[in-house]
């Protein structure tokens, strides 16, 4: 099988010399590490407009070890555009090596639900595996407590459309964890996480901390 269909790069697609890695040495050379500190709300390395976007959040952290960009981009993708499920397990790990103590003291992972619309067109939840793979690595239970409407997209909106309120219809559908680490794989504006916060909130979490797989800067 391996001489019809060789392995390839998850991210650039090259082939690889040996079925064992995801992504070949290249791209894991270039995989857009975030280093140093990083505002903690908002998980920026900098405030390109004056205050923290995340100031009035729902969660009270947020972090990303990767940027959103390069090798990273392509792997979310992969994951989320052509299925390449196991690379959930191989992000899960990055996150999991890196994850600050600050966000550890955590009951559960939540994922953040997926659009009904696009869970019943991938036949998966993106978001859902990267949350379990942590989860798992973590050692903690996934509650996956929460649960979206069928309204508009978050792919391809301006962050002013992305903030409406009306985007985003996020609810408890169970109990939630009372300290909860919120999952989800890419920060853009935060409104996504921030709804998906206040709904925790709501249904009786008092601690609620955000993590992604990349950011976008």
């Amino acid at each position: 099988m391996a001489l019809l269909a060789p392995p390839a790069c998850a991210a650039c697609r090259a082939p690889l010399r040996a079925a064992g890695p995801l992504v070949c040495p290249a791209c894991t050379r270039a995989l857009p590490w975030l280093r140093g500190p990083g505002c903690p709300r908002c998980a920026l390395p900098r405030h390109r407009h004056g205050g923290c976007p995340a100031a009035a959040a729902a969660f009270a952290l947020s972090w990303a070890p990767l940027a959103y960009d390069g090798p990273a981009c392509e792997l979310v993708r992969a994951l989320k555009f052509r299925g390449a499920l196991p690379v959930a397990g191989l992000m899960a790990a990055q996150v999991a090596a890196g994850l600050p103590p600050a966000l550890r003291g955590v009951e559960a992972v939540v994922p953040v639900p997926p659009h009904p619309g696009r869970r019943r067109r991938r036949g998966f939840d993106p978001a859902g595996l990267l949350a379990g793979r942590l989860a798992a690595r973590l050692e903690l239970p996934l509650a996956a407590c929460l649960a979206r409407g069928g309204g508009r997209r978050q792919v391809g909106a301006g962050a002013r459309q992305r903030r409406d309120p009306a985007r985003l219809a996020v609810a408890a559908t169970g109990a939630v964890p009372r300290r909860a680490l919120l999952v989800d794989d890419v920060h853009t504006t935060g409104a996504t996480l921030d709804a998906c916060a206040r709904a925790l909130a709501a249904g009786g979490s008092r601690w609620i901390v955000a993590v992604t797989y990349a950011r976008t800067l």
